[in-house]
């Protein structure tokens, strides 16, 4: 079998994997707090026939030896943490994270995940809770009479309730961080959740200790870029064809050379 033959396949393969994250790059365009994912390849083993400086004569060696590759493959993905842009809303309950950090919420199994996504509501008990129903970690209640809500830049969430004439403070939402988060486990949602590689959550009130502050109003949006998703695209597209005309190429060397030993 011709070496290029396979090296090409992995050339193909790398690409299809590529065009995989730039579509879903690209169809969450919208989705607020999301974070692009940027696919990571490295070369294959190498087939050595001559080892650098390899003596050739009694005077000379290799300088570069004979180092053949073998294709290349797909080592890991990457979620890249950059701040999207911001989105004024207006809405009392909309919650931008301007900087590092995560809200933590409780899943239905009681374990703990993490969010960037700040579209915040009230659930029938009253508590603080993401878009997909997840209560905020630490809980916060809302009293039936509240007339106003106001979270600070540091996460203080104060009410106005009817009848009284200051506000009302609720509790304090805090902000964890990770030493590596793309290291963190994507488990769609908007969610992630602590690996072995993200390392263990530290958690602070928002604007101290390199986290973020809370910007009441609005959200963060996604921080795909299209322009440059569109040219990742065509790139793509562009080295997928290569690598198939490099198939091509070898599949006609080898039948060119069938014939002729015939």
């Amino acid at each position: 079998m011709n070496p290029a033959l396979w090296i090409s396949k992995t050339g193909v393969q790398a690409q299809d994997a590529k065009l995989q994250a730039i579509a879903n790059n690209l169809a969450n365009v919208n989705t607020v707090g999301f974070k692009r994912d940027r696919v990571v390849f490295e070369d294959m083993f190498y087939q050595v026939e001559k080892q650098p400086g390899a003596q050739q004569d009694d005077a000379t060696t290799s300088p570069t030896g004979v180092q053949l590759g073998n294709g290349t493959r797909l080592v890991g993905t990457q979620k890249i943490f950059t701040t999207g842009s911001l989105q004024t809303t207006g809405q009392s309950m909309d919650v931008a994270i301007v900087g590092n950090g995560f809200l933590q919420v409780q899943l239905a199994n009681g374990d703990a995940a993490y969010t960037r996504a700040g579209q915040l509501q009230v659930n029938q008990d009253g508590r603080l809770v993401t878009a997909q129903g997840q209560p905020l970690v630490p809980e916060i209640t809302v009293p039936a009479t509240a007339t106003a809500l106001t979270i600070a830049e540091n996460g203080m969430v104060s009410a106005t309730v009817a009848g009284a004439t200051q506000p009302t403070e609720l509790g304090q939402l805090t902000l964890v961080n990770f030493i590596n988060p793309a290291g963190l486990l994507a488990l769609g949602d908007n969610l992630y959740q602590e690996t072995t590689a993200s390392g263990a959550p530290t958690e602070g009130n928002p604007g101290e200790d390199g986290l973020g502050k809370l910007k009441q109003g609005a959200l963060e949006g996604s921080n795909v870029q299209v322009v440059e998703e569109m040219v990742d695209m065509i790139a793509a597209q562009r080295t997928y064809e290569m690598n198939t005309k490099v198939l091509s190429a070898a599949d006609n060397m080898m039948q060119y050379l069938a014939q002729a030993v015939r």
